[in-house]
C-alpha cells in the first residue's frame, strides 16, 4: 500500500492507485503496465546513483526510510541490482513523510551527511536494514559502523546542513506529481506496481531492451556488492 505525504488513512490513495491502473497502457509485451506519468525532474548530478551511466534502465525509486514497504522494496532492490548492474541503473530520491514518520527527515539528512563523506549507499543501507531504528543516537552508531568522521557528521547534523536541501527537493517533487511512497519512475514513466512484481517487470524489461554494446566500465560506478548483499540480510 502506498502512502500518500498527508496520509490520515489508506482508502482514498487505494482508490487513486486504482484510478491509476484504469487509465495504464500496456508495455509492448503485454505483461507488465506502465502508468501516463512522466518524471518531470531529470536524473541528475545531485541524485544518488547506482550503476552505469550507459544502462538500458533507469529506476528512479522516491522513497522514505521509515516506510515499512520502502524498506520491503529495497531488499528486493538489492536482489535485482546485483545481476543487473550493467543493465539497470537505482537512483534513489527522498520523500519523507513527515507527518506519519516522524523519524524519517532526521534519516534522510543522515543520508545526506553520510553522501558528503562519499558513503551515501552503506548509511542507506544501514537505515534501510535498521528501520524503524532512526533515532538520532541510532543514526550516530549507523554513522560510526560505516566509518564516517563523527565530528563533522555531528556538526552537519545538529545545525541541519541538509535539512533545507532535502525539503526542497520535496516540495519540488509535489509540485511535480508524486504524492506518495514508494513511487518508481522507469526510465521516465511511472510504474504502479511495486513489490516483486515491480522488480520482475524491471528485469524482463531490461532483457528486452534492444540489444545495445555492452557499456565501457565507468571509473565513477560504485560497486553494488555491499549495497546489495546486505540488503538480503
Amino acid at each position: 500500500m502506498k502512502v500518500g505525504f498527508d496520509n490520515l488513512g489508506s482508502d482514498r490513495y487505494a482508490m487513486r492507485d486504482l484510478v491509476r491502473l484504469r487509465h495504464t497502457p500496456a508495455i509492448r509485451s503485454g505483461r507488465w503496465e506502465a502508468a501516463m506519468f512522466n518524471l518531470t525532474v531529470p536524473v541528475n548530478d545531485q541524485d544518488h546513483v547506482i550503476g552505469s551511466v550507459d544502462a538500458r534502465v533507469t529506476v528512479v525509486h522516491y522513497g522514505d526510510y521509515e516506510s515499512s514497504e520502502c524498506r520491503k522494496l529495497n531488499r528486493a532492490i538489492g536482489e535485482m541490482i546485483r545481476p543487473l548492474f550493467r543493465k539497470v541503473r537505482l537512483v534513489y530520491r527522498h520523500f519523507p513523510l513527515v507527518k506519519v514518520h516522524p523519524h524519517a527527515l532526521r534519516a534522510a539528512e543522515a543520508a545526506e551527511a553520510a553522501a558528503a563523506q562519499g558513503k551515501f549507499w552503506e548509511m542507506h543501507t544501514l537505515l534501510y536494514l535498521n528501520s524503524p531504528g532512526l533515532k538520532d543516537t541510532e543514526l550516530r552508531k549507523y554513522a560510526n559502523e560505516i566509518g564516517l568522521d563523527l565530528e563533522r557528521f555531528d556538526s552537519e547534523m545538529a545545525r541541519g546542513a541538509y535539512l533545507q536541501q532535502i525539503l526542497r527537493d520535496r516540495d519540488l517533487s509535489i509540485v511535480n506529481g508524486i504524492s506518495g511512497v514508494p513511487t518508481f519512475f522507469v526510465n521516465d514513466r511511472l510504474w504502479s506496481m511495486t513489490g516483486l512484481d515491480l522488480v520482475g517487470a524491471v528485469k524482463d524489461f531490461a532483457e528486452r531492451s534492444a540489444t545495445v554494446a555492452e557499456p565501457a566500465p565507468v571509473s565513477s560506478l560504485k560497486s553494488p556488492s555491499t549495497f546489495a548483499t546486505k540488503l538480503r540480510g
